[in-house]
């Protein structure tokens, strides 16, 4: 077998590129690289991976992009092509961001809010993968789920949902 083919990057959409790198870095604390402003928006979560011993492993984070609904970069068309605005029906893409020990969901959602996303769920507990979830749809239609492990042991608070 070859070596398998890498996912090297994400983009979300958005009307408006700027405000939706501004949005991540507000609620997530990545860097907005914006490449060119207004156009396309990286996100860099930084630093890297841990290891177990939560030490710094060689593995650099996955970045995320945000491009304009108008006009898709890249683009052999340098006018773009249809269509050129956010869908606004139907389901979009879903990204799962794992929240870092260092900070809270609470915190995570209180700034999406605060930013005009909505909150799609609260305290749920997946035991296919182990782990404990809430989701937010962003201003533009994504939707973000926010992603702990359980451990070992998992204990799952009552008042949790559960699959």
């Amino acid at each position: 077998m070859t070596y398998p083919n890498t996912l090297i990057f994400v983009d979300l959409t958005s009307d408006d590129p700027a405000a939706a790198g501004e949005f991540y870095a507000a609620v997530f604390g990545w860097e907005n690289d914006p490449r060119p402003k207004g156009v396309f928006h990286r996100m860099v979560p930084g630093q890297n991976f841990l290891n177990p011993d939560k030490s710094q492993s060689q593995i650099g984070n996955l970045h995320l992009g945000i491009h304009n609904a108008a006009n898709a970069r890249p683009h052999p068309d340098p006018e773009g092509v249809a269509p050129r605005q956010v869908a606004e029906t139907g389901r979009k893409a879903r990204i799962w961001v794992m929240v870092s020990d260092d900070d809270s969901v609470e915190r995570i959602l209180g700034e999406a809010v605060k930013r005009g996303a909505e909150i799609l769920w609260r305290n749920h507990f997946w035991a296919e993968f182990n782990g404990f979830n809430d989701a937010f749809r962003d201003p533009w239609g994504n939707e973000i789920i926010l992603w702990g492990k359980g451990g070992d042991s998992p204990q799952v608070p009552d008042d949790y949902t559960r699959e």
